[in-house]
């Protein structure tokens, strides 16, 4: 486990960073202004891996101790996550330009930096996610009205079959979405000399409402409302971690975000404009099936190719509104289990062409919020699996299973995290099981505190033997009516 996360100054420690250039694309864009830039690239791992290896997200985890590296196993979603909570509660930045809009190539923030006052200026690490009990859940009852949908000309993203061929079929140029507006912003240049041109917008007016406020003095920071309440647009609603395993072996991780969601195949066609009807709209994020070069048994790398090819159409996951959906296009028969799968006994297959839904945003603040009244046992369940190929649930443990796919919304688990206490990594809030102690626990008890004793003695000097006392000497007659210290009452 990492180290207990440490309260840490934020603008000190960003504008440090800025002016040290050691993160590619973190970098002043109009220093005078105090306007600088910060790479956003989503967390798709289409890259090299290597390049999650330096940024600035996975040194601010470092420095304010959420992350130990060769200890905490890896979550660039997690670090991306802490520090944008981090910066949008931070009274001294201001998000000035927001170009992470519909998955651009190069996606990146230019944030202000702002003189405030000093009380509750800054945000310190550690205090991202206190919550406020009853007020959290008021507001978690507001966040029923969330959408991850993006604005449409048309009915559904994928509408009954055949679907549309005009690439403007999912919104124009001039729409509104439910976070603001969408048009595509400028791609950032690699290494410009000047840093990236900004659009008229980046220099007027901040996006959305993560400046401060217009008036009032500013509460103290132990007393927010966690910002993922307060602003819900700053959760990262269309973030799904996607998990591959094959035979219980996981070959590969990564994070997609994209608001019309992706297509997991396995081909060497790639999808076009005309091939909508065979492989879905190109909107969708593309992934691809792990190779299985990693497979060591050879009967098992067998039986695991005859199932990826006749993936070549592969399976639909589709965001739309507050709920993801599954759309089954691949010859390869799939199986799942999840937060709205049926509760019937046996195997649970997706319709071929069929939409299936998988998760309701709705669905899980209600389970949230009434595990947060006490009035359930259990959270709400968010994640969910795939099996392909072979039937599930069944009788063989999914360890067993050729192919299998784990989701999970990252929302939901950093909102579930984030009431749990996990995000806090403080010890009262974890509910640890342990049993009663029994005689025999007792009797281990009292060996260790005998051992512990034993310990003790032998680092011990050697005591030095008594100076030896003349029989009949005053000394001796001193020695021998001697008390024990502590024994006369005070």
């Amino acid at each position: 486990m990492s180290a207990p996360a440490r309260r840490v100054r934020l603008k000190p420690w960003l504008v440090a960073q800025v002016n040290s250039g050691r993160y590619a694309g973190l970098q002043w864009v109009d220093a005078e202004r105090k306007l600088f830039c910060i790479p956003w690239r989503h967390a798709t791992r289409h890259g090299p891996p290597q390049e999650d290896d330096n940024t600035i997200f996975k040194a601010w985890a470092k420095e304010t101790g959420k992350y130990a590296e060769g200890v905490d196993e890896p979550d660039p979603a997690k670090w991306k996550a802490n520090l944008r909570c981090a910066l949008n509660k931070s009274r001294e930045f201001l998000l000035r330009y927001d170009g992470t809009k519909d998955a651009p190539p190069q996606p990146y923030k230019v944030y202000e930096v702002c003189e405030a006052s000093a009380a509750g200026a800054d945000a310190l690490a550690g205090d991202d996610y206190c919550c406020v009990g009853e007020e959290d859940v008021s507001q978690l009852q507001k966040m029923m009205s969330l959408s991850i949908e993006e604005p449409r000309r048309g009915a559904d993203l994928l509408p009954p079959y055949p679907w549309p061929k005009e690439e403007g079929a999912y919104g124009s140029a001039g729409a509104q979405g439910p976070f603001g507006p969408l048009a595509p912003p400028p791609l950032l240049p690699a290494e410009a000399a000047g840093g990236p041109e900004l659009p008229p917008a980046a220099l007027a007016e901040p996006v959305g409402t993560l400046g401060p406020p217009a008036a009032g003095p500013l509460p103290h920071a132990d007393h927010f409302i966690p910002n993922l309440l307060i602003s819900p647009h700053m959760l990262p609603l269309t973030d799904l971690e996607i998990k591959f395993q094959y035979r219980g072996r996981q070959v590969c991780v990564l994070t997609i975000s994209n608001p019309h969601g992706c297509r997991l195949f396995h081909s060497s066609l790639e999808p076009t404009q005309e091939q909508v009807e065979l492989f879905g709209p190109l909107t969708l994020e593309q992934v691809r099936f792990p190779a299985t070069d990693a497979i060591p048994n050879e009967k098992q790398r067998f039986y695991t190719h005859q199932l990826l090819d006749v993936l070549d159409r592969g399976l639909i996951l589709e965001l739309q509104g507050q709920d993801i959906y599954a759309i089954r296009l691949c010859q390869c028969k799939v199986f799942w289990t999840g937060p709205c799968a049926s509760h019937r006994a046996g195997p649970n297959p997706i319709e071929r062409e069929k939409k299936t839904k998988l998760f309701s945003l709705e669905g899980f603040l209600n389970g949230l919020i009434l595990f947060q009244k006490g009035q359930t046992t259990t959270p709400p369940p968010f994640e969910i699996f795939f099996c392909f190929g072979e039937e599930w649930p069944d009788q063989k443990p999914k360890e067993k299973k050729l192919i299998t796919v784990q989701v999970v919304p990252v929302a939901a688990r950093l909102l579930l995290e984030m009431f749990s206490g996990e995000l806090s990594w403080s010890a009262d809030s974890i509910p640890l099981q342990i049993s009663h102690p029994d005689l025999k626990d007792k009797m281990v008890e009292q060996f260790k505190e005998l051992h512990q004793l034993w310990q003790n003695q032998q680092r011990l000097p050697p005591a030095q033997p008594p100076a030896r006392l003349e029989p009949g000497s005053a000394a001796a007659a001193a020695a021998a009516w001697a008390l024990p210290p502590g024994a006369l009452p005070q």
